[in-house]
């Protein structure tokens, strides 16, 4: 029987579609599973029953890893479809575009920060791609400000002193569709002291302007803060599929800045940039631009500065002496070094005739722990001892590393074994919050706990988790972590200290 060429190029496309899909273990379903697609699409497809679409090529494409072959397929069948000569198209989409479910792409974000008259000026522009099956409405946009990276306690100080405001952010956010400049209405989601986030409204007062599947548009939105809520650094991560990201620093060349930049992901830790920053300078401004091609999501670019001419201090700014880390601390209710409780063994519970003691201990430990999250952020982990708030009993409650998980309770807990591999690690102490030691603790410890029944238990703790624990131990049996460190090694003060933030390396 013969057949038309269209017909052909269908069965050709179609034929390549199963051999990929084939050759990579997939069945029908799983790959309509990773495509985002129907199961009973990707039959219709290869069945000759369903004509195959762009999107369908493209997402086939980078699922399978075909390197071009099903797209070069799909343009031979579309082109004889259309009656037209072969004409260049985009490349398919890179794989890492298309994670199971994406909707949006980025084609391309340029960032722009620029420092003028004691304020950063933020413009953001990023052309997107709607790969999805669903038209968009929305976008979701974030502001976060951090006076004072490299430490922590005082930039949260700072922000609750002096809150980031709506107000002074002046946000703006257009559209640019088909030649059209579209202002764009947004709504607030999460309003905090130094974190903002908006949803940026494909609508205005003239009417609404959803980005259906296949379209593409570029949307931008500004904003202003000043320099002294500002620290000196600019931070864009990766939260979508990204194919190229450009930051770019306008900074006054009588400043003297220097810049240079980082980044980490989930994967590695943090390191230099893999290319270097171009700079020029052109009518006293200072003009640097970096830009990396395909970003992997939730990686996170940083470009940092520093002024070698220190800028004008605005009226604003704060004068107050800060107070100490360990000030801080004793304000929240935490028992600070030198006090006879510390050095004491704590009182063990009769369970399970003292539960209503217990469990009254452990409420305050846990709302103790929640104070001191508003001074701090605890990456490593945290853990708190009842004689640490004034309770001389034997109690802990210990937060894992992982913010999502649940807090751990120890009732009477006591050492039974411990690997005898080691390593040293630097520990902070909320009784004494102001310097961090070196300390060896084993990589793995057996406790014995009691529930609140009374009956015992005996549980591993591995690496972060043994640390934390058994520093909390210690605290019950009036020992502080300094009486581990070995002779003559140093505390660091906090100041000096370059971990903050930093969770522990195993």
């Amino acid at each position: 029987m013969t057949t038309s060429p269209i017909e052909r190029a269908a069965d050709s496309f179609a034929a390549e579609l199963s051999r990929r899909r084939v050759e990579q273990g997939m069945t029908k379903k799983q790959l309509a599973a990773q495509m985002g697609f129907d199961p009973s699409y990707v039959s219709h497809v290869e069945g000759r029953r369903h004509r195959p679409t762009e999107d369908f090529a493209r997402r086939a494409d980078a699922v399978l890893k075909a390197a071009g072959a099903i797209w070069q397929r799909f343009q031979e069948y579309d082109d004889l479809r259309h009656a037209r000569s072969v004409a260049r198209r985009d490349p398919p989409v890179p794989e890492q575009w298309l994670p199971p479910g994406a909707g949006l792409i980025v084609e391309h974000e340029l960032a722009t920060l620029t420092y003028q008259e004691n304020s950063y000026r933020c413009v953001i522009r990023r052309a997107l791609y709607n790969a999805g099956t669903d038209p968009v409405s929305r976008y979701l946009a974030r502001v976060a400000v951090d006076r004072y990276p490299s430490d922590p306690g005082r930039s949260n100080r700072h922000h609750r002193e002096h809150p980031l405001t709506f107000a002074e952010l002046d946000l703006q956010a257009y559209c640019d569709n088909e030649g059209t400049r579209e202002p764009m209405e947004w709504r607030k989601k999460h309003d905090r002291d130094a974190f903002k986030e908006v949803w940026l409204l494909f609508e205005n007062t003239q009417g609404r302007f959803p980005l259906y599947p296949g379209q593409r548009v570029t949307i931008e939105y500004a904003y202003t803060v000043g320099h002294e809520k500002w620290g000196q650094w600019f931070q864009r991560a990766v939260r979508l599929p990204t194919r190229q990201l450009t930051v770019r620093l306008d900074l006054p060349l009588e400043l003297e800045p220097h810049v240079w930049g980082v980044e980490t992901s989930m994967s590695a830790e943090e390191g230099p940039l893999r290319t270097p920053i171009n700079r020029y300078d052109e009518d006293g401004r200072a003009q640097f631009e970096w830009s990396t091609e395909n970003p992997s999501l939730n990686a996170r670019y940083r470009l940092e500065w520093r002024f070698k001419v220190p800028p004008p201090t605005s009226p604003e700014a704060l004068t107050a002496p800060e107070a100490k880390a360990s000030d801080r601390m004793r304000s929240a209710g935490i028992v600070q070094r030198g006090a006879d409780l510390l050095r004491q063994p704590a009182r063990h519970f009769d369970l399970p005739r003292d539960g209503a003691t217990a469990r009254d201990v452990v409420a305050r430990l846990r709302a103790a722990l929640t104070r001191i999250d508003e001074l701090h952020p605890f990456s490593k982990g945290v853990g708190l001892a009842a004689p640490q708030i004034g309770l001389s009993w034997a109690a802990v409650v210990v937060r894992p590393p992982d913010r999502d998980a649940e807090p751990v309770v120890l009732l009477n807990p006591r050492v039974v074994d411990g690997a005898p591999e080691t390593d040293e690690q630097y520990e902070g102490c909320l009784s004494f919050f102001d310097e961090r030691g070196l300390v060896p603790r084993p990589l793995r410890l057996d406790v014995e706990h009691a529930h609140w029944d009374g009956s015992r238990v005996i549980t591993s703790f591995e690496f972060a988790m043994a640390r934390l624990v058994a520093h909390e131990i210690d605290h019950l049996e009036g020992r502080l972590y300094v009486d581990r460190m070995a002779p003559g090694v140093p505390l660091v003060p906090v100041e000096e200290y370059r971990e903050t933030g930093v969770p522990w390396h195993y």
